[in-house]
């Protein structure tokens, strides 16, 4: 998610355990919000869910073709969608999702679709409009230049992800010890394509011991100061718990004691497999319904059991102070609350529009897919960016949607894929 770490699901990512063996964490890999406390550090409160009829997933027929490749839209299938001008709602998220694609296209006129679903040149003339269209009519733009596509059976499962809001600060002072750490010059990524084509697409991350490779320091080894006076520190941060949560989004705001704020964005990992400590803790029988506020409650009862849970996820972040427009997505442009998603790229064209309904009201309307997230995988898959603060929290905190969802493509590229 956000600096695509992401552009992660937060509950999805608490409770992911990563078997990565040494290959760096995909739920670390760089850019997303991505992807927990206001300054005055609460645990928060859950947003109650209001609950809508999602619109039921269109038939198909895909028939079963093994010279296709099923990891992308295209082997997997599309069918065409019905008429979307009655489907598309008026309002806030289509004229948001619509400044979110309008500085989406730069690059999504440019950049390779690995779902197979679109060319580059598909976008020119959706672009061209979308540079004047005007923000009050956005539904008939969408309507008027796009078409609805289902990719595979159109099953949606939709989490949240949010800017995370701490109080730090940027010296060490009372009140403020957590040290936020900058990536560290000796962490070194090393690419293990260019020694074997068996390991082509697989990175390890680590340090050098003399003449040996080896594994970064833990996050119990850092925790206890193993990166002390080297003068990595970038901020410190007023409480552990809340900084453990903006590492597993990737990004966030530290709220200053002068009333600033400093924006911080993912910088590297350690390359440690990541552990999502909701699910050690549900099966340990320390918490019950795994909710972020469920986790966070107990970690805060428990200071010393939960110090050492959160030690057993060996994964820890490194960030960078961000003073541009942000926080970006995958894609490199500022991701938007409450209009960007995160998607699989292989299903999911970056940058396309997605029409969601659900059974949560909340994310049901256009989405732009901005980013990705090392729990964001498969076909209709979505993990929804709702902003920064309270209501971002309690939204993002507890979202998860179900129902059916639909690509939007530029008209006339559904054509050569979709079944008639």
């Amino acid at each position: 998610m956000i600096a695509r770490q992401s552009g992660a699901a937060l509950l999805a990512a608490l409770m992911l355990s990563a078997c990565a063996g040494g290959v760096i964490p995909p739920s670390a890999g760089g850019p997303a919000p991505t992807r927990p406390a206001s300054g005055g550090g609460s645990s928060g409160e859950a947003t109650r869910p209001v609950p809508a009829t999602p619109r039921p997933t269109l038939p198909v027929d895909l028939p079963a073709d093994p010279a296709l490749d099923k990891a992308t839209a295209a082997g997997l299938g599309v069918t065409r969608g019905p008429d979307i001008a009655s489907l598309i709602p008026s309002g806030e998220r289509s004229r948001l999702a619509l400044q979110a694609f309008r500085i989406s296209c730069p690059t999504l006129m440019r950049r390779t679709d690995a779902s197979g679903l679109t060319k580059g040149s598909d976008w020119n003339n959706a672009c061209a409009a979308a540079s004047s269209w005007p923000e009050a009519s956005a539904s008939e733009f969408f309507s008027r230049y796009f078409e609805a596509v289902q990719v595979g059976d159109g099953t949606a499962f939709v989490t949240g992800y949010y800017e995370p809001e701490i109080s730090g600060s940027r010296t060490r002072q009372a009140g403020y010890d957590v040290p936020i750490y900058r990536r560290p010059t000796d962490l070194i990524d090393v690419d293990l394509g260019q020694f074997s084509d068996s390991l082509k697409g697989r990175t390890i991350r680590g340090k050098v011991n003399g003449t040996k490779f080896v594994p970064f320091d833990d996050r119990s080894q850092i925790v206890s100061g193993t990166l002390a006076g080297r003068g990595l520190e970038l901020a410190y941060a007023a409480d552990p718990v809340e900084f453990f949560f903006l590492q597993v989004q990737g990004s966030g705001r530290l709220n200053l004691p002068d009333g600033g704020v400093m924006r911080i964005g993912y910088d590297g990992q350690n390359g440690r497999d990541y552990t999502g400590i909701g699910k050690l803790m549900k099966d340990r029988g320390l918490i019950q319904a795994g909710s972020m506020q469920d986790i966070m409650q107990y970690l805060r009862a428990h200071p010393a059991e939960g110090a050492a849970i959160m030690n057993e996820n060996k994964s820890f972040v490194f960030f960078r102070e961000l003073t541009g427009a942000g926080p970006l997505g995958a894609l490199g442009v500022p991701v938007t609350a409450e209009a960007t998603v995160a998607a699989d790229p292989k299903f999911i064209p970056l940058g396309a529009p997605v029409l969601l309904s659900l059974d949560r009201a909340e994310p049901n309307g256009i989405w732009i897919a901005q980013d990705t997230g090392g729990a964001i995988k498969g076909a209709n898959r979505f993990d929804s960016f709702w902003g920064a603060g309270a209501r971002a929290r309690g939204i993002a905190g507890g979202m998860s949607g179900r129902g059916s969802a639909l690509i939007l493509l530029p008209i006339g590229s559904a054509a050569r894929l979709a079944k008639p």
